[in-house]
Order: C-alpha cells, then sequence, then structure tokens
C-alpha cells in the first residue's frame, strides 16, 4: 500500500533508474540531511561530503531497505552518524579556534578564550541530543529540520532547547 507522501513509490521508481524520482528525492530529503551536519558543527566542504556521501550509501543499500517508505529516518540515521564520524575526526586534527575582536586587549583575549573554553567544555558535557539542537540552532536550521534531526515532534524542539540551554546555563555559571 502506498503511503500518501508517495516516499515509496519514488524509491521504487528510482530503484529502477528513474532520474526524476531520484531528483525528487534528493530535493525533498537534501536540506534535512544538510541540517544534520551543520548540527555537527561542519563546515561547507565537510557538510557537502556528508550529504554526498549519504546519498551514496543509499544508492548502496537500497535493494536492501525493508521499509522504502521509511527513506527519510534512514537518510537521518546514516547522516548524523557521517556527521559524527568527520565531527571526530575533525576534533582531532584541528587546533582550538581563538576569538578575540582585532584590537582587543591581551587580557580581554585571555578572558575571552577561557570564557570559550568553558562554553565548549559545557557543552561537551551536555548529552549528545542537547549538542546537536544546540549546533543546528547556532546554524539556522529550520523547526522541521531539527525535528527530523533529533526524530521528535516539531512541538518539541522549544521545549527540548530550552531545557539544553537551561542545562548549558546550569553548567557555565
Amino acid at each position: 500500500m502506498a503511503l500518501q507522501d508517495g516516499t515509496d513509490e519514488l524509491m521504487d521508481r528510482a530503484r529502477d533508474g528513474d532520474g526524476a524520482a531520484w531528483a525528487r528525492l534528493v530535493e525533498r530529503y537534501s536540506g534535512m540531511l544538510w541540517a544534520i551536519a551543520r548540527g555537527h558543527g561542519l563546515g561547507d566542504a565537510d557538510s557537502g561530503d556528508v550529504v554526498q556521501t549519504t546519498w551514496l550509501r543509499l544508492v548502496e543499500r537500497m535493494d536492501g531497505l525493508r521499509s522504502p517508505a521509511a527513506v527519510g529516518a534512514w537518510l537521518a540515521t546514516t547522516a548524523r552518524h557521517e556527521s559524527a564520524r568527520l565531527a571526530a575526526r575533525a576534533a582531532r586534527d584541528l587546533p582550538p579556534l581563538v576569538v578575540a575582536a582585532p584590537e582587543a586587549a591581551p587580557d580581554q583575549v585571555v578572558l575571552a578564550r577561557e570564557r570559550l573554553g568553558q562554553v565548549a567544555t559545557a557543552i561537551a558535557t551536555l548529552p549528545r541530543r542537547c549538542q546537536v539542537l544546540l549546533r543546528m540552532v547556532a546554524q539556522n536550521a529550520a523547526q522541521a529540520d531539527l525535528a527530523a534531526a533529533l526524530r521528535i515532534p516539531v512541538g518539541s524542539v522549544g521545549p527540548t532547547r530550552a531545557r539544553c540551554l537551561e542545562t548549558l546555563r546550569g553548567l557555565v555559571r
């Protein structure tokens, strides 16, 4: 039985080589994949790699999907795993970021860097769900993208965000 949104039909057509169906799937889900990658703090290039790799994984595993209609959830999960992998690699490879105004006094630079370190440490102690949510919020992700990435109802995004921020505030005080 076909779902109303036609995802299972699109998957069947894409599996059979229909380029228009594939294009429609890409159009439907790429925004979500970008939001997930950005939510993990990835830049443009790494986010693009996540999106591209996620689509490649779908092509590789398309025939084995048990529920073609659930491709959105499958794509979100795959993008989260790829994003986490790249974010972890980037965290190992990059030096810490220094944030200060160009004409800031040395003591202001030290204080700003200490504060940034405190916030980064606090964020790292938050549950993974809060880390992803706060990064995606910082990237101005849409409510629907946040909900899809976190697998929660759209109406739960605001309260979840508020709880995460309150926890972060308590850790940084």
